[in-house]
């Protein structure tokens, strides 16, 4: 197979302000948008940030929690856990939406990453390590080799670990996803992050359709896999659209769907068209699991990794009941 490249007045929103395009207006100087009540963060769990601080700083590492700036960097690492990002903290793709830094990476691949990764795994004592990457278009592999090779490290050096992986599109590469879902992952994620109208101008260089095909492609690969995307609310798409995908994610043979608000990192980066309201996840998530996606996570503050340990219930067959966070 070859993979392609409401009104203000509505109740349970906070229009932050709306343009054309689907974004809300730039901060003006000295301003950020008010955050509603319930998308403040207590921040809990301080103590653990030595040991996670400590162990990302000795085997020389970088953290999705850290690069992208995850409200839930307490709670996670408060519980010992960390989503590690490999390839380097450069991506070679500019997303509207992402902190994480944008140009030129080194050239090459660390292959000694893996044993970084997997140090630090076993050193923290991780259960459920989760591991994902900027995009790295400039390696001919996309560095499908170094996910596998993570993947085979983990495993020998902290047996019993379970792995998730959340990968690039490897700009449609059916041999770099191949590489990544033969290392066995017990979950595999590719996000589609938003909806395809927003696409062009949120998430340059990338396709929905490409993402689409990559999971669909995922699940061809390996059935018993779980698979598992995610979305971004509040860049300015309308309920069917949101809707429209997730029909679309269940029909590519995905698992579980995780929905969460976006958070505009900077006034550099795509403005806030709205806040969702928990109500209205909760209503998403309900939606969710009448279309047939397995497990809805949904709420404010979850991001594509937030709780996934529990989502392993799918696979070891327990029948857990889809959540709303």
């Amino acid at each position: 197979m070859k993979m392609r490249p409401k009104t203000p007045d509505e109740p349970g929103r906070v229009i932050v302000s709306t343009v054309p395009g689907g974004g809300g207006t730039l901060w003006r100087d000295g301003e950020r948008p008010r955050l509603p009540e319930w998308l403040k963060i207590r921040l809990s769990g301080a103590a653990a940030f030595p040991a996670v601080i400590g162990t990302v700083r000795d085997e020389s590492l970088h953290t999705v929690c850290q690069s992208a700036h995850c409200p839930n960097l307490a709670e996670c690492w408060g519980r010992g856990t960390a989503t590690f990002m490999i390839l380097g903290n450069i991506c070679t793709r500019r997303c509207a939406f992402c902190a994480v830094p944008s140009g030129r990476p080194d050239p090459g691949c660390d292959l000694e990453e893996a044993d970084r990764v997997a140090r630090a795994v076993a050193r923290l004592q991780i259960r459920h390590a989760v591991i994902t990457s900027v995009d790295r278009d400039d390696l001919p592999d996309g560095g499908s080799e170094l996910f596998a090779r993570v993947i085979a490290r983990i495993r020998e050096t902290a047996p019993g670990v379970t792995v998730e992986v959340l990968t690039p599109d490897f700009q449609g590469d059916v041999a770099a996803l191949g590489r990544v879902v033969a290392a066995a992952p017990e979950i595999f994620a590719h996000n589609l992050e938003t909806v395809p109208r927003l696409y062009r101008n949120v998430r340059p260089g990338s396709w929905y359709a490409r993402s689409l095909d990559v999971l669909r492609e995922a699940r061809r690969l390996d059935p018993a896999m779980l698979v598992k995307t995610s979305l971004m609310l509040g860049l300015g798409e309308t309920d069917d659209e949101v809707y429209a995908v997730m029909e679309e994610a269940h029909a590519a043979g995905v698992d579980i769907m995780t929905l969460g608000q976006y958070l505009q990192p900077d006034r550099h980066h795509w403005p806030v068209a709205r806040f969702v309201h928990p109500d209205e996840f909760a209503a998403i998530a309900a939606r969710g699991r009448g279309i047939g996606l397995a497990w809805v996570e949904a709420g404010p503050l979850v991001r594509s990794s937030y709780r996934s340990e529990s989502q392993l219930a799918l696979r070891r067959g327990a029948g857990a009941a889809p959540t709303h966070g």
